[in-house]
This record gives C-alpha cells, sequence and structure tokens, in this order.
C-alpha cells in the first residue's frame, strides 16, 4: 500500500472525522472506500459513454427498430402469446 498526501479544506476534515467516528473506523479507511467507490462510478460512467457512443453509430447506419415494433414486443412480455425482441434487419 502507499502513502499519498492531501490537503482537505477544514469542513471536509471535520465531515471525515465524525464519518471514521460514527463507522468505528480510521479515516484511511474512509478515504479509501470513498475513492474506491468514485473510480467504480468513473469506470461506469465511461462504460455508458462508449455504449452511447455505439449505439449513436448503429443509428447513423440504420441499425434501428420501429418504435411500434418495440411498444408490440413489450406489450406481449407475461402473456402467453410472448414475442420475439424485434430487429433491425441490418
Amino acid at each position: 500500500m502507499s502513502v499519498t498526501t492531501v490537503r482537505l479544506q477544514a469542513t471536509v476534515e471535520e465531515s471525515l472525522e465524525a464519518i471514521a467516528k460514527r463507522l468505528q473506523r480510521t479515516k484511511s479507511w474512509v478515504i479509501n472506500q470513498a475513492i474506491s467507490e468514485y473510480i467504480e462510478k468513473q469506470k461506469l460512467e465511461e462504460l455508458r459513454w462508449q455504449q452511447t457512443l455505439e449505439a449513436m453509430e448503429s443509428a447513423v447506419q440504420g441499425k434501428v427498430v420501429d418504435a411500434s415494433e418495440v411498444h408490440e414486443w413489450l406489450a406481449s412480455w407475461g402473456t402467453n402469446n410472448e414475442l420475439e425482441a424485434p430487429s433491425s434487419g441490418k
């Protein structure tokens, strides 16, 4: 494990100390948890951005499904005549 020095605003330091005390953990533990969660959130945001770009490219290439087909498919969920997911055909 490495050591990193961080300057915290007084209000952040006070909140950090209060959280650590309430959780009966060290400030280092709380900081590690917060940073780990932030990193995971950033990874998820990057994945969503890549998926958005891919979806936009698919639309540009005409790989789309008519909304009425999607609505019909969704309406069939849970029925005896559940439909297959619609396809763009491309």
